[in-house]
């Protein structure tokens, strides 16, 4: 039998519950079927101002519903994207420790492979070593 999937991790650790939930609503909502619910939601309302006691009450209802609909969306969004920032900081860091350790080994390996100490300039200029690192490297 398989093992069960792997929770979702960020920068080496598991996600909270929160940024689970944030990320699964931010995934329902960014789907057609969402915007549909909208447009129902929508639909349903126009004519209930057959039922609402004044024309009042009837703007009141939409306005209520789509400023809390809004406040929630916008937090949880929010909250989605800096768990993206958050995880592309970490590939970020990740993919940097790798071009360093590559630059080291073509810089080891350069005085028998006299190419390699040029690529390893080219790796290291493209991907900002030297300015990251604030070292002196060649």
């Amino acid at each position: 039998m398989d093992a069960p999937p792997s929770k979702p991790e960020h920068g080496g650790k598991q996600l909270s519950v929160f940024d689970r939930f944030a990320t699964n609503a931010a995934n329902f909502a960014s789907r057609a079927g969402f915007f549909v619910f909208c447009v129902i939601l929508v639909a349903v309302w126009v004519p209930s101002i057959l039922v609402m006691p004044s024309i009042d009450t009837w703007q009141l209802v939409i306005n209520t519903a789509t400023t809390i609909i809004t406040f929630l969306l916008v937090a949880l969004l929010q909250n989605t994207q800096n768990t993206q920032s958050r995880s592309d900081a970490a590939l970020q860091q990740k993919l940097n420790a790798i071009a360093d350790a590559l630059a080291d080994f073509m810089g080891e390996l350069s005085p028998e492979y006299p190419d390699l100490g040029r690529h390893r300039n080219e790796l290291a200029e493209a991907v900002g070593l030297e300015r990251r690192e604030g070292s002196g490297r060649n």
